[in-house]
């Protein structure tokens, strides 16, 4: 896919405007397809692996938990055994043996009642062992105060093991940022890949912190109970059984329906993010051109389908746990009228066909936990394959192996042949042939559109040429680090960036092993300083995330002394002086003349006021230098530049058709 600065970025059809260049602009629309569930979640699994000793513990303790666990209940059926074997013994007469207790009540005709007894241990006469009895509850108690403990250190050992994955998930995630292109956040939407970076890490991390124990626990415990009910009882685990296949159908016929909900939810996040973040950045021109309306039903539209997405996706898979529930309790039911009659007939005891009834609800448990993960483990994935996205996508090329690096720093720059278009079928920089000397200052002017700033990110490597070569004193920049470079370049934007933090650490933000005395020699050379020294705090003045405290043209001199701090050789200055006064322009020129010595320097400018002493001026249209020369030779020649300038200084002079002819 090509890539386009704004000003040469072809027109999208879209509900709402795009900032050029900006984060928000062409909005993506609804993906049809539903998320690749299985690739996804393998995946995800698979970057648990650097914890594969933790993850070793958890088995080992989660299966000392369930192991302690499930032989609980067949130890408490065999307490109740005492209980109530030891109440009928009471009743019985001493002195006889059971046998002949059976035998009396069969010639009697009460075989039922016979048959009963047949299946119990008795003691005629004696009552309740409770010596016995007490041994067997204090061995319960051990045994479920260690299960316990193994499942609380299962627990602590898989927090540290999700916890360390997706630390190391941000930092793949944050290095991957770092190496995509600058296309790449041309086409993707701020608030997007925000909500990428952080909303759907954050739900991978509390998917798998939810999901993983619970998945372990469930399935040991399922293993665990469904051997235990084998040695209670064949006929009734045949029983119990059933529902297993029952309950994987009815789980998967949910989860089918319910993944494209919650694929479709955190796509729906991530465009809300970026409606909310680039309205709330924009909100002085909402205000200003009276679109509230206009954007608040966007925000509602946008809020109405996350709504629809999220609601479906929580309701549908919702349905797993009662559904579960459900199959449980008729297997419970089923169950409990078998295991009567069991019992009645002799076949089991009494304590056997609680324990069992205890199994069976340890083993609907967790296949009902099961299926109320599947919402939390779907959504997680989800979220993963939206990360996985970022983390997948092109890297920008690789530094040229081994690089070469400039032996000297005078910031003599050519260019040769130099041929560029982010779209093959629109070429847009052809054939430019360019020297920039040492301490020359290159000032390049000409319409909207004409490839002013793609010149300049050339330099900087933003974008590779398609054909030709540019070098910085005497190396092709091709064959350099990116980090070489852009080490040796200063660029002030016409869009100033401060970050949250003092005055003082935004101008050293370009070299942070700056002195004090070397912050405020570049302060005071682009007339920072001036203005600094009136604020209450000075230069440990903290500015707000907008920078909000300062004006917009003293932002601009922050960012132009923060370039000149660093002291490149070869200067970028792209309309950097469009936010300040005519005054403060006039002395940001001096102090530019003054440290640009033995420096190139490259300034983008629509006011042609600013560049009249440059050394060259470039004039280009449609990709093309059409022009060049000084002030003075191009106004002789009375080409595109004289058109220019007279348009600007000379009045209304042109009219709309020789306006629209030049651009």
């Amino acid at each position: 896919m090509s890539d386009s600065e704004s000003e040469n970025r072809p027109v999208q059809a879209a509900p709402r405007p795009r900032r050029g260049g900006g984060p928000f602009g062409g909005m993506q629309g609804p993906a049809e397809k539903a998320i690749n569930f299985g690739p996804s979640a393998k995946r995800l699994m698979r970057r648990l692996r650097p914890e594969w000793f933790g993850i070793i513990w958890v088995f080992l303790f989660a299966i000392a938990s369930v192991t302690l666990s499930v032989i609980g209940p067949k130890l408490l059926g065999e307490g109740t055994n005492l209980i109530f074997e030891g109440v009928i013994s009471k009743k019985l007469p001493a002195g006889v043996t059971q046998d002949q207790i059976i035998q009396g009540l069969r010639s009697q005709g009460k075989d039922s009642y016979a048959d009963l007894l047949s299946g119990m241990h008795l003691h005629p006469g004696h009552g309740i062992d409770f010596k016995a009895l007490s041994f067997v509850l204090l061995l319960v108690l051990s045994l479920y105060v260690l299960s316990s403990i193994f499942g609380w250190l299962q627990a602590y050992i898989l927090n540290d093991v999700v916890q360390k994955t997706v630390f190391r998930l941000r930092e793949d995630v944050e290095a991957k940022v770092h190496r995509l292109p600058l296309s790449y956040f041309d086409k993707t939407p701020r608030g997007e890949l925000l909500s990428r970076v952080t909303n759907d890490i954050d739900n991978i991390s509390q998917s798998l912190q939810q999901t993983l124990s619970q998945v372990v626990s469930s399935i040991l415990m399922v293993v665990g109970v469904i051997v235990m009910m084998f040695i209670t009882s064949p006929l009734l685990t045949v029983i119990a059984l059933v529902t297993i296949p029952l309950t994987a159908a009815i789980t998967m016929v949910i989860a089918k329906r319910s993944q494209k909900m919650f694929a479709a939810q955190w796509k729906h996040t991530g465009e809300l993010n970026a409606q909310i973040e680039e309205n709330f950045t924009g909100h002085a021109i909402v205000k200003v051109f009276g679109r509230q309306r206009e954007v608040t039903k966007v925000f509602d539209d946008k809020n109405d389908e996350l709504f629809k997405a999220s609601f479906g996706g929580q309701f549908v898979s919702g349905i797993i746990m009662p559904s579960m529930m459900f199959v449980g309790n008729l297997v419970y039911v089923l169950i409990a009228v078998v295991g009567g009659l069991q019992v009645a007939g002799g076949a089991m005891r009494l304590g056997d066909i609680q324990a069992f009834i205890q199994y069976s609800r340890q083993f609907t448990q967790p296949l009902a936990q099961l299926g109320s993960m599947a919402n939390l483990l779907q959504s997680g994935v989800a979220s993963a394959e939206r990360v996985f996205a970022v983390l997948d996508a092109e890297d920008q090329s690789l530094d040229f192996e081994p690089a070469e690096s400039p032996k000297s720093s005078k910031g003599l720059l050519e260019f040769e042949n130099v041929n560029f278009s982010y779209d093959p079928e629109n070429p847009l920089i052809e054939n430019i042939n360019l020297t920039a000397k040492p301490g020359h200052t290159i000032a390049i002017v000409g319409p909207t559109g004409a490839g002013k700033t793609t010149l300049v990110n050339l330099i900087m490597r933003f974008y590779e040429l398609n054909s030709g070569r540019i070098t910085l004193d005497g190396v092709d920049i091709a064959k350099m680090t990116r980090d070489d470079l852009r080490s040796r370049i200063g660029m002030v934007l016409q869009d100033t960036w401060l970050f949250g933090g003092t005055i003082r650490e935004n101008i050293a933000y370009s070299k942070p092993d700056a002195s004090d005395d070397e912050i405020i020699e570049a302060a005071t050379a682009t007339y920072v300083d001036r203005f600094v020294r009136t604020l209450p705090d000075g230069y440990d003045t903290v500015l707000d995330d907008e920078a909000s405290n300062v004006s917009a043209g003293e932002k601009q001199l922050l960012t132009i002394a923060r370039a000149f701090l660093a002291k490149p050789s070869v200067l970028i200055l792209d309309e950097a002086t469009s936010s300040v006064d005519t005054r403060t322009e006039v002395l940001v020129q001096h102090a530019m003349a003054a440290l640009r010595s033995d420096r190139t320097s490259f300034v983008i400018a629509h006011r042609l006021s600013t560049i009249r002493d440059a050394d060259l001026i470039l004039v280009m249209e449609h990709g093309t230098i059409v022009e060049q020369g000084t002030h003075t030779e191009l106004l002789k020649v009375n080409g595109a530049y004289a058109r220019l300038y007279q348009a600007q200084f000379a009045g209304p002079v042109l009219d709309e058709n020789e306006l629209v002819g030049e651009a």
